[in-house]
């Protein structure tokens, strides 16, 4: 009677020893490794030994392969032989990326060397945020992903790849696939894409804007890029947000009226406006803006301010600020930048890049600004030296800080030597 059949008739040897189980669990399994065949080390899928498909071309098994249009069918062509696999990915035009390593590696180019649509929404995200049951959806337009709440409440936590390897990762796509012609991604550096028509989507609506409201009370600073919510989800930021401090927007869609919105924001300190192409086309009652108490800082940086009445209301909501920045924006002229002087509190302000401002303009506004201490001009072609008056120069030699270089150069730097500036407690005149 063999050893294992003896454990079998006394099953109370089990439990005597631990010694005696493992002996019969090693016995059972050197007997079985004895009774196995050994297998080969290369396994050989089992195909006829006559592939006849060899002998035709593959332009031929392309055009025969691109005629399917069954999906499942096209799966299963792969797994044919390695040739059909390569010549079927030639016949693939677009692709849904879940991995960014498939990317950035090569393999997706090998496997796929003719997409013109790439979708790359969810490789984006980083693996570990995307969760079963999510709390935030992203990609409510272009592809829901599901992603945990926490997530959202890390300081440490990113959602998303970095901008840089996002960035190095579109470098390579552009290089392989000229003919690209849908791509969808997020988190991008969308300076660089000049020759992409349509390249952004807006996924924030007013809807959108009340959820983060409500479910980000604690924001203290706040980004909107490509919104297109209106008054009512401003209106909800600015109820629910009471810590907000800072609030940016970057080419925003907002609806009209939605700037009456801001009012609500109570604490907020600075107000930024980054490549918008109008502030708000429907602000035309005063009373019914509003004024923002606490602000203090407004910035607009290469942003469009033809519209005159939009930038008038901008003014009228920002009137307690003490800080205005331009930076190359397009439309500031003599009568948009006059409503400036609605900011009577103003005592610094920064102008570059605003071509058609005059120094009359210039002047007009400036000798409204009783407690002004600091001014600064630059690359402003339209504001020349010889114009300056004695009123004006009288002004600059009275400031804390000035910076000019309006983009010619002449006698001015003189002429305010001759008013002693630079000699007084606490002031200076920077020259470039």
């Amino acid at each position: 009677m063999s050893h294992c059949s003896l454990e079998n008739q006394n099953p109370n040897l089990w439990l005597k020893d631990d010694l005696s189980i493992n002996h019969i669990v090693r016995a059972a399994i050197r007997r079985r490794s004895l009774l196995k065949t050994p297998e080969s080390k290369t396994h050989k899928l089992d195909f006829p030994k006559n592939d006849f498909s060899s002998f035709i071309s593959d332009e031929i098994l392309l055009n025969i392969l691109s005629k399917n249009t069954d999906k499942s069918q096209r799966d299963a062509n792969c797994l044919v032989s390695k040739r059909w696999l390569c010549v079927q990915g030639r016949v693939v035009r677009s692709v849904k990326v879940l991995d960014w390593d498939f990317l950035i590696s090569g393999r997706m180019f090998l496997r796929f060397p003719n997409l013109t649509h790439v979708d790359l929404l969810c490789a984006s995200v980083v693996s570990g945020s995307i969760a079963l049951n999510p709390s935030v959806y992203i990609g409510r337009e272009l592809g829901c992903i599901g992603v945990s709440g926490d997530e959202f409440l890390c300081d440490d936590g990113d959602v998303v790849l970095p901008v840089e390897e996002v960035d190095f990762g579109l470098k390579v796509l552009s290089s392989v696939y000229p003919n690209l012609r849908r791509l969808v991604v997020v988190n991008c550096n969308i300076e660089d894409c000049w020759v992409v028509d349509g390249v952004y989507k807006s996924l924030v609506s007013d809807r959108g804007l009340i959820i983060l409201a409500q479910g980000c009370k604690r924001l203290v600073k706040l980004e909107l890029r490509g919104c297109e919510g209106g008054y009512e989800g401003i209106k909800a930021i600015g109820e629910c947000c009471q810590m907000l401090e800072e609030l940016t927007f970057c080419d925003h869609r907002m609806d009209d009226g939605w700037l009456s919105g801001i009012s609500y924001c109570e604490n907020l300190k600075t107000l930024r406006f980054v490549s918008c192409k109008g502030i708000d086309r429907n602000c035309e009652v005063d009373e019914i803006l509003g004024v923002c108490p606490m602000l203090e800082r407004l910035h607009l940086e290469k942003c469009q301010l033809r519209d005159k009445q939009s930038v008038r209301g901008l003014f009228v909501v920002c009137q307690n600020v003490t800080e205005v920045v331009f930076e190359k924006c397009w439309g500031l002229n003599d009568a948009v930048f006059f409503n400036a002087s609605l900011c009577r509190r103003l005592r610094f302000i920064s102008i570059e890049g605003c071509s058609r401002l005059t120094t009359q303009g210039l002047e007009t506004v400036v000798l409204s600004w009783k407690e002004l201490d600091s001014l600064t001009v630059i690359s402003c072609k339209n504001i020349k030296d010889d114009e300056v008056t004695p009123m004006l120069s009288a002004l600059f030699s009275d400031l804390k800080h000035f910076k000019w270089c309006p983009g010619n150069m002449s006698d001015l730097s003189t002429r305010l030597a001759s008013s002693e500036m630079g000699r007084r407690g606490g002031k200076f005149f920077k020259r470039f």
